[in-house]
């Protein structure tokens, strides 16, 4: 550069410029995205008919999670069938 155009620019008034728009215009469309996907995730929550709000799982004590009956171990654990090497 020449020297009148480094005398010209002073340290104080310079701006991000294009690369920093385009970094945060960037940032807020990955945003907007990551908002509408946790959105669409949280429909899909079943919060229960009650709505209880303390946390407390649905069911008798010595029950699954949510109410689903413990596993009573009659039936082995089943494990994917292994790939030939």
């Amino acid at each position: 550069m020449s020297a009148a155009v480094m005398r010209a620019v002073d340290d104080d008034q310079v701006t991000p410029g294009l690369l920093g728009f385009l970094i945060v215009a960037a940032m807020g469309v990955a945003l907007f995205f990551l908002l509408r996907s946790m959105a669409k995730h949280l429909r899909r929550v079943d919060v229960g008919s009650e709505g209880d709000s303390d946390g407390d799982l649905d069911g008798e004590p010595g029950e699954g999670i949510a109410g689903t009956p413990p596993d009573t171990g009659s039936e082995p654990p089943r494990r994917p069938p292994e790939k030939p090497a």
